[in-house]
Parts: C-alpha cells; sequence; structure tokens
C-alpha cells in the first residue's frame, strides 16, 4: 500500500468507518463495498491492534496519526474514525 493512497478520503471532519483483522499475516488496506478493510498483524491486546489501525490508516489517508480520533469500536472489529 502506498502512502497516501486513499488521500481521497481525507476530509476533516468526516466519519471513516473500518473493518479490522488483527493477527494477519501481512499489515494491508483495501476498499471493499465502500468500507475500508484494514488487516494488521498485532494481537487485539491491551489497544495494540487499535494503535496498529491507526497508524495504518493515517498512513494511507496521508495524514498524521494524531488527527484521527476514535469514536466507537475500541474493543470491536468494526471502528469509526474521525478526522480532525
Amino acid at each position: 500500500m502506498e502512502k497516501g493512497a486513499f488521500s481521497h478520503l481525507a476530509i476533516s471532519g468526516r466519519d471513516i468507518k473500518v473493518r479490522v483483522t488483527p493477527k494477519a499475516s501481512r499489515n494491508d488496506v483495501r476498499m471493499v463495498a465502500g468500507i475500508l478493510k484494514i488487516n494488521v498483524t498485532s494481537v487485539p491486546e491491551n489497544g495494540k491492534a487499535t494503535r496498529a489501525v491507526t497508524k495504518l490508516l493515517a498512513r494511507a489517508l496521508g495524514v498524521a496519526p494524531t488527527r484521527l480520533a476514535l469514536l466507537r469500536g475500541d474493543t470491536s472489529r468494526d471502528k469509526v474514525f474521525r478526522l480532525d
């Protein structure tokens, strides 16, 4: 995945829905039916997978990770981030 591959989604104030697969064989971001599917190699313990998703999503959008706020799904595979 290229840095900024999904930069067209990087609109301030936009909610971004993602579906996470932790403990994947590789880190990957892809669009399927209007939802970003994110695979991370991190385990879903103590927020490790969520932190990895935040970093990977920020890279895919071409923004700083601090601009992403997790709105829903702290312990769920379905998450909603807002770009500030």
